[in-house]
């Protein structure tokens, strides 16, 4: 009778792992092919190039706003975006004048359309084109001579409206929170082409250059 209730309780044992397994394996599997409504917000750090992107002149700012992710399959879904961004370039310097700290931040609008690939349950990678779209920004110094100090807003006429290039990045997803971190390589300039005195030039002669990190909240809408 002992070996008899032993064996049962290690049936019954055995088949509640089962059905437990394949519940959370189908769960997941819906969860990966529902249609779902997201919120997104994080940190960025910015900077401009001119050909090689380095580690100069980084500027600190936000990104935040909502994206929608249509699944394609259990693995693979595009996600288009929406969300306000700040970009631009932060100069620090030191001279026999004064030393301070000079900052060109741009706001944009912006709108990535991404592949999703999820490589596991809860690991995914992210690539695909983006553009945005210019709202205003501004120019500060802060120096350590206060005849040096002043704050500006940028004319937005005066640069480029359009921003595009590539974002690529990856993600984790707790259920219906994530985290993830992307850097996005813009292709176009900020400034746009001069003349003055005859000679031509573009100010800033630079593009975006961005790694955000961020975090997401998601609803099952479908």
């Amino acid at each position: 009778m002992k070996n008899s209730i032993i064996k049962i309780t290690l049936s019954w044992l055995l088949f509640s792992f089962a059905v437990i397994t394949v519940n959370a394996q189908d769960n997941a599997a819906k969860s990966a092919t529902y249609i779902k409504f997201g919120f997104k917000g994080g940190v960025n750090f910015s900077n401009m190039y001119t050909e090689n992107v380095d580690d100069n002149n980084v500027l600190t700012g936000l990104n935040a706003g909502i994206f929608v992710k249509l699944p394609i399959s259990t693995n693979i879904a595009i996600q288009p975006e929406l969300y306000y961004t700040t970009k631009g370039s932060e100069v620090i310097y030191n001279n026999a004048f004064a030393s301070g700290t000079a900052k060109f931040r741009v706001n944009y609008v912006e709108m990535p359309v991404l592949l999703v690939v999820n490589v596991s349950e809860v690991f995914n990678f992210q690539i695909g084109p983006y553009v945005g779209y210019l709202l205003d920004g501004k120019v500060t110094n802060e120096s350590t001579s206060p005849v040096f100090n002043f704050e500006d807003n940028i004319d937005p006429d005066e640069f480029n409206k359009i921003d595009a290039g590539v974002a690529a990045g990856v993600g984790v997803d707790f259920g219906n929170i994530g985290i993830g971190a992307r850097y996005n390589y813009g292709l176009t300039k900020v400034g746009k082409e001069r003349t003055y005195a005859g000679t031509s030039y573009t100010f800033p002669d630079g593009k975006n250059s961005v790694l955000s990190f961020y975090a997401t909240y998601t609803i099952p809408i479908l």
